[in-house]
């Protein structure tokens, strides 16, 4: 038996109506928002990942899935979604009408990390990107949009992290500072970190391991360095929070590692799954808009880690699987055609269901119409059509209702509408 690639899995139907749910309330707040949705490939040039997420990232010296196609060129799959929306923004020139573009995507990932629970190498990512906009009450906006998903999906144990990256003008003299402490620590450092510490010394910060968070832990605060330009962006988006009554709190270890991240940084944190840990997370990219080759516009998204949303929601919701408001049990050959017809017209009405078409007894179509979790059950056989009517049987009460075949599907319609 051939089985699943290590690190992949199935969503299976009756996972679907989960992913579903989510998938449509993101959809509409994200609307209501003026976003718009993108689909952009899960193939791209290898290059692109590269340039924007940065050759010296575990990312794209371990995780990557990189081959070479029959031209020769490196392709990619996907590992993230922001790389792609900024390469369509700037391919199909969206700026042109318009700078301020607000895009949505949703769809999966693929990084050969090491498998785990919640942690797969085909994952899903809902993105949101915004293009055009340097105003910090977009990035107010953008958290306070986030942390609403959240609580229409009624996941309540969520606790907004924010950080300032500050911008090329007042970073500089904070790396130094780093990089000095850093200098001083280099004993405690994992391999890795000593590695970051000479080419990109803010990524120490962000490392997991035990030892090095130690390391860190006196780190300067990039809050003591920002210009009052940076200084004044992120007591407005602190300020909006407030207001709408966000709860976050100040983060310094909060980082993102490439030079092209800017100013506000953020990430939604939950204790929902035991230990406390991100399940969705973004910030201000400024320059990568021109790193990749297009105009000097300021950017900013957020991603949200779908598979561990879904776990975190399933704990709440109810099985959201869509179960047959009515279970045709048709018996003898006239009536197996008749339910045929009768259920394709009450499906295109708008009414979900089944039938059983295979001739078994009235005792096992009624066995499966319950393990179904069918409302209703229409019972139809030589002796019903005969006598020129059938039976409707509420699963529930018990209580059945005779109706005349005649114009059948709309006479059942307007009972179950009453």
């Amino acid at each position: 038996m051939i089985q699943l690639i290590r690190g992949f899995k199935d969503i299976l139907p009756e996972e679907s109506a989960l992913w579903q749910h989510i998938e449509n309330t993101a959809r509409a707040l994200f609307e209501d928002f003026g976003f718009r949705e993108i689909h952009p490939p899960v193939l791209e040039k290898t290059e692109l990942f590269k340039r924007s997420i940065g050759e010296d990232t575990d990312i794209v010296e371990k995780e990557m899935y990189t081959f070479a196609d029959r031209n020769g060129d490196l392709i990619t799959l996907r590992p993230e979604a922001t790389a792609s929306v900024v390469r369509s923004y700037i391919q199909h020139k969206m700026y042109a009408v318009d700078p301020i573009r607000k895009m949505y995507t949703i769809g999966p990932m693929f990084r050969r990390e090491r498998p785990q629970k919640g942690r797969y190498r085909q994952f899903y990512q809902i993105n949101a990107e915004v293009f055009g906009e340097a105003s910090p009450y977009i990035d107010a906006q953008l958290i306070f949009m986030l942390v609403t998903l959240f609580s229409k999906l009624g996941v309540m144990d969520i606790n907004a992290h924010i950080n300032s990256l500050g911008c090329p003008e007042c970073r500089p003299d904070f790396r130094k500072a780093l990089s000095e402490l850093l200098i001083s620590r280099k004993e405690q450092l994992c391999e890795d970190c000593i590695r970051r510490s000479e080419r990109n010394p803010l990524r120490v910060l962000d490392c997991k391991v035990p030892a090095c968070r130690e390391a860190v832990s006196e780190a300067p605060s990039i809050m003591d360095f920002l210009c009052p330009d940076c200084a004044r962006h992120f007591d407005t988006v602190q300020a909006m929070l407030v207001k709408q009554g966000v709860r976050f709190e100040l983060d310094k270890r909060l980082v993102r590692g490439l030079d092209y991240y800017t100013r506000t940084t953020f990430e939604l944190q939950t204790g929902a799954l035991g230990a406390q840990s991100a399940v969705a997370g973004g910030g201000r990219y400024d320059g990568l808009v021109k790193a990749l080759g297009g105009p000097a516009h300021p950017a900013i998204g957020f991603a949200i880690g779908f598979d561990r949303l879904v776990e975190i929601v399933s704990q709440s919701q109810e099985n959201l699987e869509k179960k047959p408001v009515i279970f045709i049990a048709a018996l003898g050959e006239e009536g197996i055609q008749n339910g045929y017809i009768w259920a394709n017209e009450l499906c295109l009405a708008g009414v979900p269901t089944e039938a059983d078409f295979s001739g078994k007894s009235l005792k096992s179509l009624m066995k499966r119409a319950d393990r179904m979790g069918a409302l209703f059950v229409l019972m139809v056989g030589e002796s019903e059509l005969k006598e020129g009517r059938v039976v409707l049987r509420d699963m529930k009460t018990k209580e059945q209702h005779a109706f005349p075949v005649d114009k059948l599907t709309e006479t059942i319609t307007n009972f179950l509408n009453r």
